[in-house]
């Protein structure tokens, strides 16, 4: 077994831990490494991984949103989702995006090297920690969550939004006139039930899209 590695990251220091530890075992191979979910994507291409190793909480596209993009273009790219945050919420946000693994950085190790061994068998993987009776009830019951309402165009918007990017690059980015990226920021306002840009940036960091970084 040999498998392609590309890890991602907005801390270099994680990134060149992360390397160290996996490049002891013989058959995996890092292939890059990318400090932002946007040069994840630009470079995924280049890289041509078996599985990406996905930080949450990066400066641009979050973890989550990137595992979503990538398994839309790419299929057959597996993605582990490393993270702090243990919430129900984020587990079923991670597997509903497509991600075949979830390990907590504070378990990183032989846990990580489980996880990698288990998407290259096509199998999902969990923290141990985060095994427990109600763990599948509590994903579950975040099906609920308000994001879940939200089109693949709504968090495109959502994501550049919270950015703190114009209406004007929006709509360069997305290909679509400025009128229409306001239209779509009305409508997730609403759905959202939120009523001015500064409660969106709240609920963003609430829910794991941005981060202070």
């Amino acid at each position: 077994m040999s498998v392609r590695l590309a890890l991602v990251d907005d801390h270099a220091i994680i990134r060149e831990g992360l390397r160290a530890l996996l490049e002891q075992k013989s058959f995996i191979e890092v292939v890059g490494e990318a400090a932002t979910g946007r040069e994840c994507l630009a470079k995924i291409e280049e890289w041509q991984p078996d599985v990406v190793i996905m930080d949450i909480s990066m400066p641009d596209i979050n973890g989550i949103e990137a595992t979503r993009l990538i398994k839309e273009q790419w299929p057959l790219i597996k993605v582990i989702i490393l993270s702090m945050h243990s919430t129900s919420e984020y587990l079923y946000r991670a597997f509903e995006a497509g991600a075949c693994g979830y390990v907590l950085k504070d378990s990183v190790g032989e846990e990580l090297v489980s996880a990698i061994k288990s998407a290259f068998s096509n199998k999902r993987y969990l923290s141990t920690s985060l095994h427990d009776a109600d763990i599948e009830k509590k994903i579950l019951s975040a099906c609920t969550l308000p994001l879940t309402g939200l089109s693949k165009r709504e968090r495109q918007v959502l994501q550049l939004v919270v950015e703190g990017n114009t209406s004007a690059y929006i709509a360069k980015q997305l290909d679509l006139s400025p009128k229409t990226v306001e239209t779509y920021r009305s409508r997730i306002m609403q759905k959202l039930d939120l009523r001015d840009i500064p409660s969106l940036v709240k609920f963003a960091l609430q829910h794991g899209l941005t981060s202070l970084k």
